[in-house]
């Protein structure tokens, strides 16, 4: 967990993640990548001996409840209440709309759903497992599919709901997020999606392992550039100071491919 936790740290002082008094909802799937981050905020209090609390919360999103007792029995092991909430998603996007890519409906549908229980239990910041990849290949989908150099941001304001979105795993490869999960035994959902592995996002990962595989450093190479913001501004290296003031309406609002 060194490399994992040491990785968060890093995110949480360039961006002012994590602050005294926060109260975090962590967005937890089931997959690999918000299991690793629920187990690593859960220790990351104690590393950073600051007071902020921790609450997951989680959507059902496929056809049947699925069993969630693993997750349960883990927040339960790591001290960290559990909100479950049983959604129609399935029924609206593949049995009504019958949408052949749903990716980007699904995404915002989700995101509105998980700021409102944020909301609802009185939490101030959500907190998604997004690693180093997941940034990368939203770049490239910006640049694909809207023709513009955008992606989504570590530490985003959303004003509509009056909410913080982190995403604390974002310079941790995902190589390192698939070793964790074997080292810890953490017990993935199946994905209940029916576009699983036939996204946008997917032909994007695609794309990337290919270019990688010729150009080794390319990753390292493109994460370099995102934090580059003389150049570019895309992502704004200086932390976000306690108590500050809330960007203009509108600021940071999230890509609209960047869960897809």
């Amino acid at each position: 967990m060194k490399v994992t936790l040491g990785s968060i740290r890093r995110a949480d002082e360039h961006f002012g993640m994590i602050q005294p008094g926060d109260r975090i909802g962590i967005g937890v799937s089931g997959g690999k990548d918000s299991l690793l981050l629920l187990h690593a905020l859960a220790l990351y209090r104690h590393v950073r001996h600051w007071d902020f609390s921790l609450h997951a919360i989680m959507l059902t999103t496929g056809k049947e409840k699925p069993d969630t007792s693993i997750i349960e029995k883990m927040c339960a092991d790591l001290d960290v209440p559990l909100t479950v909430r049983h959604t129609d998603l399935y029924e609206i996007l593949f049995e009504i709309r019958k949408d052949k890519h749903p990716c980007a409906l699904c995404a915002k549908m989700r995101r509105a759903m998980l700021c409102d229980m944020c909301n609802e239990l009185g939490l101030n910041k959500l907190a998604l497992g997004h690693h180093r990849e997941d940034a990368l290949e939203t770049f490239l989908l910006s640049l694909v599919y809207e023709g513009r150099l955008h992606l989504f941001h570590p530490n985003s304001y959303l004003s509509r709901s009056n909410l913080w979105v982190i995403r604390p795993m974002i310079f941790l490869p995902e190589k390192h997020v698939i070793h964790m999960q074997r080292e810890l035994n953490l017990q993935v959902l199946k994905n209940p999606c029916p576009a699983d592995g036939y996204t946008k996002r997917q032909e994007m990962k695609e794309l990337l392992s290919e270019l990688s595989k010729r150009y080794p450093t390319l990753k390292d190479s493109m994460l370099s550039a995102l934090k580059n913001e003389a150049q570019y501004s895309l992502w704004n290296m200086a932390p976000v100071p306690p108590n500050s003031p809330m960007p203009a309406k509108g600021t940071n609002e999230p890509c609209e491919l960047e869960d897809c």
